[in-house]
């Protein structure tokens, strides 16, 4: 086992549970709408689930709402019909070939919901982050026990390992600050 590599695949590891933690966060909707809203959404398009971008141009009409034109005009029922069934809360109307999506005020009871469901998604990605230190000190202890590595290289690599976990629980919580800071302006 080599540390250096060791170390590279930890750090790719603790990068990608930041970026499902900012997919994560992109979904928890604030007042204000963004086409990114709508990229988790899948439509049936001829039997096949298809993301919503692949069958209509998404684009936004002002600061609450946004416009879906599916490519096809058939596609319409279709798109608003998604749409709707999405975990998003959303009542979109259609006008002609168009879905317009207006996103609703947030009343303050329904912010703090969304405050602590962010947190808890906080809290899961800081769990994954320390479950990957976790396996990389685990495998670091096993190549001393197999006498791969000597004891300061070995001590050496798992304070590399806190520093990196450290930096990545700290990126979650100024991601986690951003979108409270966000839910909570009015």
């Amino acid at each position: 086992m080599q540390i250096p590599e060791l170390r590279k695949t930890t750090e790719q590891k603790m990068d990608k549970s930041i970026q499902a933690f900012k997919a994560d966060l992109a979904k928890v909707r604030t007042g204000r709408a963004h086409t990114g809203l709508l990229d988790h959404i899948h439509v049936d398009y001829y039997g096949a689930q298809t993301p919503l971008a692949q069958v209509a141009r998404v684009t936004l009409l002002d600061a609450r709402t946004i416009s879906v034109t599916p490519f096809e005009k058939k596609m319409v029922q279709a798109v608003d019909k998604a749409i709707r069934e999405s975990d998003l809360g959303l009542n979109p109307a259609t006008q002609g070939d168009t879905v317009r999506v207006p996103m609703p005020l947030l009343t303050e009871e329904r912010r703090k919901e969304l405050t602590k469901v962010v947190k808890h998604e906080a809290e899961n990605a800081r769990v994954a982050v320390r479950n990957l230190r976790r396996d990389a000190i685990h495998q670091l202890k096993e190549a001393l026990k197999k006498h791969e590595v000597s004891e300061n290289d070995e001590r050496r690599a798992q304070d590399e390992v806190q520093k990196m976990t450290d930096k990545h629980i700290a990126e979650i919580d100024r991601l986690l600050a951003e979108k409270e800071k966000e839910l909570m302006a009015v």
